[in-house]
């Protein structure tokens, strides 16, 4: 979902979602939405009620 509540991508896999297309998805995404955090490694990023984590 993208900070709007739609749907970007649709997968059953999962693992390899964020393993090889979150990187394609992030780049798209992180255009529309700058203010929004993006981690680059998103299994070990800790979950942020903000927009952006402080300080970054």
């Amino acid at each position: 979902m993208s900070p709007a509540r739609r749907p970007v991508q649709v997968t059953q896999d999962l693992a390899n979602f964020w393993r090889s297309t979150y990187i394609e998805v992030k780049k798209d995404l992180k255009g529309r939405y700058p203010k929004h955090y993006w981690p680059d490694d998103p299994l070990v990023a800790e979950a942020t009620a903000r927009v952006k984590p402080r300080g970054t």
